[in-house]
């Protein structure tokens, strides 16, 4: 409820994707003239970026509301209560999961209007989204371990840079065969976030992709339970400490 209460802060997040979207498009056009390039427009290649960029700000918003309730002592009156930390961890992410749902359904409504093609049809598109789903829930657990361990919105604001770094050092822009085979590739290559990115883009460009999908739901399930694992373990320290 209180995700869907703040419009300042669910505004941009469906905004600022969008608009990226639309200069990667715009500008790296000519990438499909590449030999070998995988899809028919950039368009298509590039959709995945705004299902991307929106896991990065399920993290910051749930590090920073997080954050908030450390600062403001609501964590220390919580602390008097019986109430169970799972609890509320499981509030917590489900305003990751809101969000995440309607970023995914604006984006897959504004895609299909300008003319992306889903290869992998009306079956692909619940697939999609519940990797995209999932993806966010995984950042959004990193983001609630920062707000435990820091206690500042401030701190948690400040790795966002460092989220959105890691996605440009990603497969995000070109296919990985196509990077030059020096470090850029082999960075690429070692990230997490391009298997992400490669499952969700598999869904557009090429259909049912069996490998990209494993690898891509593979990692978005490892991110999720390592990052609920240590969100667990440091709300059972900063409770401690409260």
């Amino acid at each position: 409820m209180r995700t869907l209460r703040q419009p300042a802060m669910v505004i941009p997040s469906l905004i600022f994707p969008m608009m990226l979207l639309a200069v990667n498009a715009g500008g790296l056009t000519s990438a499909t003239e590449l030999p070998g390039f995988p899809a028919d427009t950039y368009l298509d290649f590039a959709f995945a970026f705004p299902l991307m960029q929106s896991a990065m700000f399920g993290a910051t918003l749930a590090g920073s509301e997080f954050a908030r309730d450390i600062e403001n002592g609501f964590l220390n009156r919580l602390a008097l209560t019986p109430m169970s930390p799972a609890a509320l961890l499981a509030g917590l992410l489900s305003g990751v999961v809101a969000l995440a749902l309607i970023q995914a359904t604006v984006f897959l409504t504004v895609g299909l209007v300008i003319g992306v093609d889903i290869k992998s049809g009306i079956l692909g598109v619940p697939v999609l989204v519940a990797l995209s789903v999932l993806t966010s829930l995984g950042f959004g657990c990193l983001g609630t371990i920062l707000a435990l361990r820091t206690g500042s919105g401030e701190a948690v604001q400040s790795f966002f840079p460092l989220f959105f770094v890691g996605i440009f050092f990603s497969s995000i822009s070109l296919p990985r065969n196509l990077l030059g085979g020096g470090w850029f590739e082999a960075v690429a290559t070692v990230n997490p976030v391009s298997y992400l990115v490669e499952g969700m883009r598999s869904l557009v460009i090429t259909g049912w992709d069996v490998q990209a999908l494993a690898l891509g739901f593979g990692f978005a399930v490892a991110l999720f339970a390592i990052g609920l694992l240590g969100a667990s373990v440091s709300m059972k320290t900063r409770m401690e400490r409260t």
